[in-house]
This record gives structure tokens, sequence and C-alpha cells, in this order.
């Protein structure tokens, strides 16, 4: 699946370099620790978080994510959205929570 089937599906909203929105998503992973999503998230995963800050761009860009998903309605910084753009990181948003949002993932890659 594209990312922007994820994006149509989940109705998410994307909130950075929406170019990305053509990548293939090969899987899932969703933590709040970046330490983790270091060590164990894998290259074409869209990755579910809470976190907001500049840094989530840095791992994605380090992992080969194909996107990221900010869940409970939480908004990137300025500054993050900046960053994403400049590194063609895609972040979407959603109000749902990280479990409903892991959930429909998983359906829909199964």
């Amino acid at each position: 699946m594209k990312l922007l089937d994820f994006v149509k599906v989940l109705s998410l909203d994307v909130k950075s370099y929406s170019d990305g929105l053509q990548q293939d998503v090969t899987g899932g992973y969703a933590s709040d620790l970046l330490s983790d999503v270091l060590a164990n998230s894998k290259k074409g995963a869209i990755w579910i978080t809470l976190q907001t800050h500049q840094n989530i761009v840095a791992v994605a860009n380090v992992k080969g994510l194909a996107g990221i998903i900010i869940v409970g309605g939480r908004e990137p910084q300025k500054d993050t959205l900046d960053k994403a753009e400049a590194e063609k990181i895609t972040i979407m948003t959603t109000s749902i929570s990280a479990f409903e949002t892991a959930g429909k993932i998983y359906q829909l890659l199964k």
C-alpha cells in the first residue's frame, strides 16, 4: 500500500511533504521512545507516535521510514514541520489514539 492509501482510509491530516504520499509502506511501528525506534523500526514502516519535536524527523530520516503519524490530536511544532519539509519526511496527524491507529494500520497491512 502507498502512504496515500493510509491517509485516505484513516482520514489523516497531512502536515508536511505531501510529495511523499506515493511511498510504499512495508509495515508499522508504534513507539514514543526515539532510541527504540532507531533500534527496532524497519525501513519503509509508518511510525506512530505522540512526539511532536523535530528529533522525530531525524529518526525517520535515518531509518528510512515512510512517514510519521502523530496521534491523539497533537500538532507538530513549526520547527518540526520545517525540518520535515527540508528532509522530505511526510508527517500526518490524527485525533485518534495510538492504540486505535496501530490496530487500523495492522488490519490494512495484513
